[in-house]
């Protein structure tokens, strides 16, 4: 028997029958659940599926960690800015294609502050230390990413303009990565007209 079908036999032990119906949709709908987490197993990357051998003998298999979530914040124009964040996003599901896109690098929730003459970036990396993150800057991005045994994640980011690369500074505390980027300061350029 698979984890999935003595998932769904203890389950169904334990519900009570007083509202049929309402049983049977849950019924159903548990069924499709079982059917989509087994055909997504197919298509996890290998870290994410652990065997564990509890002490009666059995095998549990554990799934996981699975992240998703977003932001919403209202931007300079009025309009709202989205920002998606985790290791699963809706896939392309059709046939003998995942109906999720799993990554082993989880996106970190990330901010940015746009101010008179400098970006913050301000980034959620619970769970692991300052020696382990590794930031890059370009002239319009930041990239931030963590390899350790137990996480992982990966953000790159394209800054609204241009900045000066070596003003950047950056601090990591409690789990939060603050990092502030200058602004390029744009010189006039140009050739002066004489007027006659």
């Amino acid at each position: 028997m698979s984890f999935w079908d003595d998932w769904l036999k203890r389950l169904k032990e334990r519900r009570g029958f007083f509202f049929p119906e309402i049983d049977r949709l849950i019924e159903e709908m548990e069924k499709e659940m079982t059917e989509s987490f087994r055909e997504m197993e197919n298509f996890m990357p290998r870290d994410m599926v652990r065997v564990r051998r509890l002490p009666d003998g059995s095998v549990r298999r554990e799934y996981g960690p699975f992240v998703y979530g977003y932001s919403v914040k209202i931007g300079p124009d009025g309009k709202p800015i989205i920002r998606e964040f985790g290791n699963i996003k809706p896939g392309p599901g059709g046939e003998g294609q995942p109906p999720l896109n799993l990554q082993e690098q989880r996106e970190p929730l990330v901010d940015i502050i746009e101010e008179e003459n400098q970006y913050k970036v301000v980034a959620e990396l619970p769970g692991v230390e300052k020696e382990d993150i590794k930031l890059h800057v370009t002239d319009h991005t930041l990239s931030i990413k963590v390899e350790t045994p137990d996480r992982r994640y990966y953000k790159e980011l394209e800054l609204p303009g241009e900045i000066d690369e070596f003003s950047a500074r950056s601090t990591y505390r409690n789990g939060v990565l603050e990092t502030v980027l200058g602004k390029k300061k744009r010189e006039d350029r140009g050739t002066q007209i004489k007027i006659e």
